[in-house]
């Protein structure tokens, strides 16, 4: 199975849009994604969850978690945030970065756009990696 680990510092907004979106649209049993930061936050941005909503994920349970080695164990790909200095390095792990804005303070027309664009990031990863497409994202 190929795995994937979206990462940004607090694990609040742009990873955890990343990982629901792959998840969503991944063929299940082929592919996977998880969401860590760097330094966790408390939760996920509030905007980041309305944001979610309106395109019928709900990241309201969603927590934030730490990336660590045990987590990252398996993983074949690290796509991180744009967080620049602050983004995370796992040896042995391809890397990508997508350079995306924090929604962190941000109007939820900003996160819409940001959601947007990650959610055509993630379709094109998919589709890039011969990764099958689950009956929602086909």
């Amino acid at each position: 199975m190929f795995k994937v680990i979206f990462a940004c510092v607090h694990n609040a907004g742009r990873s955890q849009m990343s990982a629901a979106f792959f998840n969503q649209l991944a063929a299940p049993g082929q592919a996977q994604a998880i969401s860590a930061g760097t330094h966790p936050g408390t939760h996920v941005h509030p905007v980041v969850v309305d944001a979610m909503r309106e395109v019928g994920i709900d990241l309201s349970s969603a927590k934030p978690r730490k990336l660590t080695q045990e987590l990252a164990a398996d993983s074949q790909l690290l796509i991180t945030m744009g967080c620049g200095d602050e983004c995370p390095y796992v040896p042995g792990l391809e890397r990508d970065d997508w350079p995306l804005p924090d929604p962190k303070g941000q109007d939820i027309t900003a996160v819409r756009k940001t959601r947007d664009e990650i959610a055509s990031r993630v379709r094109n990863l998919i589709l890039s990696r011969k990764i099958a497409l689950s009956a929602k994202g086909e």
